[in-house]
């Protein structure tokens, strides 16, 4: 039998047993027990104090931050409202002026209304002397107009034509009155007493020398015509007349052709063009006319832009009565019946600047060559230069010299500026027939020019700034030599005031229109001076002797206005009949 396979190990000694027991049961204790906590740590409770600590800390900042935040925003609410009650005022003074401006304006146009009906009352009672023999001699009422009803206000007369009014009692021409002799006194009234009965041998002899006369008037050969406006065109040589499709040009038989003209665009515009001006360099046309400002590409005759203040009131019209580019082309300024300039960025076609100040319309403005200074004049009787960059006035050139008649003075109120190539001279046109010029540097007035029998409407320097030209509604033009002026504001010291004044003298004076003149300018060459009428015509005449080279024609209406391009070779014209034209002319090349 084989013997069982034992495992020998080594018996512990006596006793081993009880104490592995006992290790046994402490180790398991050891694991059973948590550790003891490290030296230098409280005890148990320890983390909680800190949590507490670190909580409380916390809430203060949060409570501190809610308050910075609450009283910041109970300071921007009070600001807010501040802001409300302030804006609420200008919004109040806005309304309380537009209330104001529309109470001036309601004036004026009652005034305007009242002025009717007097003039259509003094109308009736001349026609009711003319009707009994007497001689109203009254001048034509009111301004050019254009006729029609979308014709813009016009410009005020001089206060009073008694000037033009032949006295009672001088020897007028004509067939006797109340049965005086020839060449005696023409009262507008019949003798006292009544009728006076004449022997009839005195009727028969009085129609006797009547039809004698008439007789010799018969035979006397009409004397031929002088001016241009007095042609006939279907009496014009085929050589001196030029026909378009609307339009026409008739040359001077006194003077040899120097000139060709012709049309290039017509420019249809929905109310009276008030104003037209061409930019420096000759590409660019702006039109002016009610509430709008219009840009013409010159070649194409496409329109570019149009410029409205949509700001403005809205109430009546708004015509726009002067234009003009700054010399780069940038800015457009305009003047209107709201005695406001505006000066328009036209890439951006906003307002750059408004520049407020005047008293009534804005009639004319004129850029300097350096495009730093606008000269405006109104019918408040002062011309002001305007800083551009800045928009502030810088000169308030005022009419002080007033003309006086038996009822006071005239209205001097200013219908056109020009400011001279050097900058250093103003020129105004004004109703009370005078042409006032200022030195720019003293803002002194150096000239007054006399000559003018009725209101002047335009006036325009030559490129050498020796010349001025002024038209009329006497019909004329004037050519006045500025030599010495322009030479004294040459060699005036800065800062003097010290200057000659009354050296301008009248050249020449130009006859022609059958109608007010109401648009003058100069060639860039300085050689020809052109004309707008109310008698539909413009003119181009030689400044060195005063003759009349063409005649255009093809306006229904006023020539309200005319520019020349400082490029040369090309005119616009701005009329009453709601259209704007752009003219090209060059020297005539033709077989003499």
């Amino acid at each position: 039998m084989q013997p069982p396979i034992y495992n020998h190990h080594r018996l512990p000694p006596a006793g081993a047993t009880s104490q592995s027991n006992q290790s046994q049961s402490q180790q398991s204790q050891s694991q059973q027990a948590p550790p003891p906590p490290p030296q230098g740590m409280p005890g148990q409770q320890q983390p909680s104090v800190l949590s507490t600590s670190s909580n409380v800390r916390l809430n203060e900042f949060f409570e501190l931050i809610k308050q910075e935040f609450e009283q910041v925003g109970q300071e921007g609410n009070i600001w807010k409202a501040q802001r409300d009650e302030y804006e609420a005022k200008i919004q109040q003074q806005i309304n309380e002026l537009g209330l104001i401006r529309q109470s001036l304006y309601e004036l004026e146009s009652n005034h305007a209304k009242v002025r009717q009906e007097y003039e259509g009352e003094i109308a009736r009672l001349r026609r009711e002397l003319e009707s009994r023999g007497g001689q109203s001699g009254a001048g034509p009422s009111g301004v050019p107009g254009t006729g029609g009803p979308t014709s813009p206000p016009e410009l005020p007369r001089p206060g009073n034509d008694e000037r033009d009014r032949p006295p009672y009692g001088k020897s007028l021409p004509g067939p006797p009155l109340n049965g005086a002799e020839p060449g005696g006194s023409r009262s507008p009234y019949p003798p006292p007493g009544g009728i006076i009965p004449r022997p009839a041998s005195t009727d028969r002899e009085r129609d006797r020398r009547n039809r004698e006369r008439a007789i010799a008037a018969s035979n006397v050969p009409p004397s031929p015509p002088v001016h241009l406006s007095d042609l006939d065109p279907d009496n014009v040589s085929r050589e001196l007349k030029k026909e378009g499709g609307d339009w026409q040009a008739m040359w001077s038989s006194q003077m040899r052709k120097q000139l060709d003209v012709a049309l290039v665009h017509t420019l249809e515009h929905e109310t009276v063009v008030c104003c037209v001006k061409f930019s420096n360099d000759g590409k660019y046309l702006a039109t002016g006319c009610n509430r709008t400002a219009q840009i013409y590409d010159v070649k194409s005759g496409g329109r570019v832009t149009t410029l409205q203040d949509e700001a403005a009131n809205r109430t009546g019209d708004l015509y726009i009565r002067s234009i003009c580019f700054s010399p780069d082309g940038k800015f457009l300024a305009t003047g209107a019946e709201d005695r406001q300039i505006r000066i328009w960025d036209i890439k951006q076609k906003r307002i750059r600047h408004l520049l407020q100040g005047h008293m009534q319309e804005i009639y004319s403005l004129d850029f300097s060559r350096d495009g730093r200074f606008l000269v405006s004049g109104s019918g408040d009787k002062s011309a002001r230069i305007w800083d551009i960059e800045k928009g502030l006035c810088v000169f308030d050139l005022r009419i002080e010299d007033f003309i006086h008649n038996e009822h006071g003075p005239i209205d001097a109120g200013i219908t056109s500026v020009a400011l001279s190539p050097d900058g250093k001279l103003v020129a105004a046109g004004s109703l009370d027939t005078m042409v006032r010029v200022w030195n720019v540097q003293t803002g002194q007035q150096v000239e007054r020019l006399k000559g003018h029998k009725d209101s002047v409407y335009s006036v325009a320097f030559s490129p050498d700034g020796k010349c001025l030209v002024s038209g009329s509604l006497d019909r004329t033009l004037r050519i006045w030599d500025l030599t010495g002026t322009k030479r004294e504001a040459e060699i005036l010291p800065p800062g003097s005031k010290d200057i000659q004044k009354n050296l301008g003298t009248c050249q020449s004076t130009l006859n022609g229109h059958k109608d007010y003149v109401l648009s003058v300018a100069i060639s860039p060459d300085g050689q020809w001076v052109v004309s707008g009428s109310k008698d539909r015509s413009i003119q181009f005449w030689h400044i060195a002797t005063g003759q009349a080279q063409l005649m255009l024609q093809g306006h229904k209406n006023s020539v309200i206005s005319i520019d020349l391009a400082r490029s040369g070779g090309y005119l616009a014209s701005g009329s009453g009949d709601c259209m704007a034209r752009i003219w090209k002319y060059e020297p005539y090349s033709g077989r003499e």
